[in-house]
């Protein structure tokens, strides 16, 4: 296959110096020929193979190392937020307001972002009060708690969750295939509840994949954990109690 390829492409002859003689040589009749190949063509026939070299198959790419990988994931959270409006909301108050319109009823409290958020509960408390500042979070009294508050999305804080940046990544994961989605998605479940475990932090998840969810009965489902019944809509809500099914109780 190279013989013809370099057929192809060299020309038809080639004339070499032997000594104080010239001597054209046809390079198809050489390459075709089963002999060795003089030591006079040796060097011409190198070069022009290194000439065609770029018309070979590229060798693959190394995959990247584990801590590339890790580089380019905190890279792609950075990227989120970027070039973000100078009247915008910064990453924690993003978080924070993502976090409250995704979690349950015994979820949103200050205490229970601080774990999801992975900081301190006065840094949480904080950026809480910087939402309710700005009117996208409202204070309601806990009814199952009376030391504690719940906070609530108002409506300004969902206009505003249409102008979430996240949305963009949400938009470009929206592009692959259904295979590296789901590919993706075991990946990040793999690696948040890996590192949940490394940091001794909570792991937050939704009802449906809970061990403490009960779904055996007729109706709605009940939660082992809060003693209560689920609606429907609660099924994907974000809860700070969550167990991964594997290691709780059966259901």
């Amino acid at each position: 296959m190279q013989s013809h390829l370099l057929a192809f492409l060299l020309p038809r002859q080639v004339t070499l110096q032997y000594g104080s003689a010239l001597r054209a040589i046809d390079i198809v009749s050489l390459l075709s020929a089963p002999v060795l190949v003089k030591p006079q063509c040796r060097d011409y026939l190198r070069l022009m193979t290194e000439f065609t070299s770029p018309l070979r198959a590229p060798a693959p790419a190394a995959p990247a190392t584990a801590v590339e990988l890790a580089e380019q994931v905190v890279h792609l959270a950075r990227l989120v937020h970027g070039n973000a409006r100078e009247d915008g909301l910064t990453p924690a108050q993003w978080t924070a307001l993502r976090y409250f319109a995704r979690a349950n009823r015994f979820s949103r409290t200050p205490s229970a972002f601080s774990e999801f958020h992975a900081t301190t509960r006065g840094t949480a408390s904080q950026t809480v009060k910087s939402l309710v500042a700005l009117g996208l979070l409202e204070r309601r009294p806990n009814e199952q708690d009376g030391r504690s508050a719940l906070f609530e999305v108002t409506p300004a804080g969902h206009a505003r969750l249409a102008e979430d940046p996240l949305g963009a990544l949400g938009t470009l994961i929206d592009t692959l295939p259904a295979e590296d989605r789901r590919a993706l998605a075991t990946a990040l479940s793999r690696l948040t509840g890996g590192m949940s475990r490394l940091r001794a932090a909570p792991i937050f998840g939704n009802c449906v994949d809970c061990g403490h969810c009960d779904t055996s009965l007729d109706g709605p489902a009940y939660c082992r954990c809060t003693q209560s019944l689920l609606a429907e809509s609660e099924m994907r809500a974000l809860c700070a109690d969550f167990a991964p099914a594997n290691l709780s109780a059966p259901r």
